[in-house]
């Protein structure tokens, strides 16, 4: 299982995702207040410290926790080479989505709340990267079950 490399780069792209859980995607400014934008929605910053939510993001959510559990369920299915392609389609587009639903959640709320000032930081690229290294472990997968089907034809 570990031996193989599309597993280092499912692992990577469950990395990738999975530190989105604990990064801040986007932060909102106006006059008064600060807002930041994380995986449950964008919350409003206090000058203690202390955020209180103002539009909550379960789409995000949603996506995010999904797009990391399929690449780490994908790891273990090291057995069913089809079903790990079909997975690794699956979380692509579910990357693909995520960084999408990061962008329109970071514009509409910037719209919604009259926030003058928007910048995205860096995690907004992650799930992009994410689907660079799922796609790496699509062909490497799709390259063991081509030498697995041409070793049967041999028998």
């Amino acid at each position: 299982m570990i031996q193989r490399i599309q597993t280092i780069y499912l692992l990577i792209a469950a990395i990738l995702t999975g530190s989105l859980f604990f990064l801040n995607m986007a932060e909102m400014a106006d006059m008064e207040n600060l807002y930041r934008l994380n995986w449950q929605g964008i919350f409003q910053v206090g000058s203690d410290g202390s955020m209180e939510i103002m539009i909550p993001g379960w789409a995000l959510s949603t996506l995010t926790i999904l797009a990391t559990a399929v690449s780490l369920i994908n790891i273990f299915l090291f057995k069913k080479r089809m079903i790990q392609i079909r997975l690794c389609a699956l979380n692509m587009g579910l990357q693909l989505g995520l960084s999408g639903m990061i962008y329109y959640l970071g514009k509409s709320g910037a719209k919604e709340l009259g926030a003058s000032e928007l910048s995205f930081n860096w995690p907004l690229v992650l799930p992009l990267i994410a689907i660079v290294f799922t796609y790496l472990a699509l062909r490497g997968i799709g390259k063991d079950e081509a030498l697995v089907r041409s070793l049967n034809r041999i028998r």
